[in-house]
């Protein structure tokens, strides 16, 4: 596996795929910049080096043109986080955009305009990625969250670097904590999934069953669980057509010595609302009309057992609907006990939209071992897919 280290980037362009698709407020601030942190590192070594980077990203999802999705909004923001000027380019291709790196000169940065003005970057296109590769002398690969698309700039364009080309150091790091769970972590390895649908879990529930010792399985995706096995859920979230699965995972999981650990009870609550009535009550006695938004005391307590035993933790999802400050407690009490296990020397990998907005949210960012940055891109490698623009810098 190359990555920087490999390279010394002395009086070399190095043309860096970064995920820069950060939120805007309507004024066009950032409103978080964890991927422009996220790059920092690959981004400094590289100048250090005595080399300049060229930084290539796309931002939303544009038709054509459209100047809400210009990267020239992001430019005094990248520049506070890295404290270098960036030089700005208004296209990605073309004569203009050669001229700029061509004159770009050690230690300075460019960066080019948003790849998906072009339909050829999704579209993997040869032409589009050959023009590209014209702007650098290294390939560096450093966006996680688009690793998992086969798209002009993350993928195709390797083949032009065949010896010049590496992970940046947040990929490569992407790469080693999910080795870590799923290859080479110690034993016992816990998943903790949560979220509404076993239906969108279920590839990585089968692909990791091989890998862990426990499954806690959290969220909506509790209720059809617990149906399968002639719990009563009230009116509860439940998928009925994926009731045989669960039972069917159930049996997977025994075959194969994994415990599986559902919340023994449940917040439940008359509405999908912060101010319902509540009260606690069995998983498997749910009163009809009520529904389970959050896990109960004896459910908390239970799991926090379960992950202070395991040395290897893996956090997907949340256990409730976190979002509502009432049925939030579950989360924080997951996020508190995988932040001890942390500390106690387990490794823990969050990763997946929901629980990496919880962890943001509860202030656990820096109590865990490694927040991913990828949304789909993580969720496919747990499912056990090679991501395209992984393999391709593997060739």
């Amino acid at each position: 596996m190359k990555t920087l280290n490999d390279f010394n980037f002395d009086k070399k362009k190095a043309l860096i795929r970064v995920d820069f698709n950060v939120p805007l407020s309507d004024s066009f601030e950032v409103t978080d910049a964890t991927r422009i942190v996220s790059a920092k590192p690959t981004i400094i070594k590289i100048l250090e080096d005595g080399g300049s980077c060229i930084l290539m990203s796309h931002l939303g999802r544009p038709k054509g043109v459209q100047d809400e999705f210009s990267l020239r909004h992001i430019i005094s923001k990248v520049e506070d986080v890295l404290g270098v000027e960036v030089k700005f380019v208004e296209h990605c291709i073309g004569a203009e955009a050669e001229a700029a790196a061509e004159n770009l000169n050690p230690g300075e940065i460019l960066l080019l305009e948003n790849l998906r003005f072009h339909d050829e970057e999704k579209q993997g296109d040869l032409a589009f990625a050959e023009a590209l590769s014209k702007l650098g002398d290294i390939y560096v690969n450093d966006a996680f969250g688009t690793a998992h698309r086969a798209h002009a700039s993350t993928t195709i364009i390797a083949q032009f670097f065949p010896e010049y080309k590496c992970f940046g150091h947040l990929l490569a790091q992407e790469i080693e904590s999910i080795k870590k769970v799923m290859e080479t972590g110690e034993k016992p390895v816990l998943a903790v999934l949560g979220g509404a649908k076993v239906s969108s879990k279920i590839t990585i529930i089968e692909n990791i069953l091989d890998k862990v010792d426990h499954l806690i399985v959290g969220g909506g995706m509790t209720f059809t669980f617990i149906k399968a096995q002639g719990g009563q859920i009230g009116a509860s979230i439940c998928e009925d057509d994926k009731i045989e699965l669960a039972l069917e995972i159930i049996k997977q999981a025994k075959a194969k010595n994994v415990q599986i650990h559902l919340p023994i009870d449940v917040i439940a609550a008359n509405a999908f609302s912060n101010d319902a009535d509540t009260q606690i009550v069995d998983v498997d006695k749910i009163p009809n009309g009520w529904q389970g938004l959050d896990v109960g005391p004896k459910s908390k307590e239970n799991f926090h057992n379960v992950v202070m035993q395991c040395k290897t933790i893996l956090w997907n999802g949340p256990l409730g609907v976190f979002e509502m400050e009432n049925f939030a407690n579950g989360t924080i009490a997951l996020g508190n006990s995988i932040a001890e296990a942390t500390a106690n020397g387990a490794f823990s990998l969050v990763g997946g939209g929901d629980s990496v907005a919880a962890v943001k949210q509860f202030g656990f960012e820096n109590k865990v071992s490694y927040v991913s940055t990828g949304g789909g891109a993580m969720l496919e490698s747990l499912e056990g897919k090679t991501l395209p623009g992984i393999a391709a810098i593997l060739e």
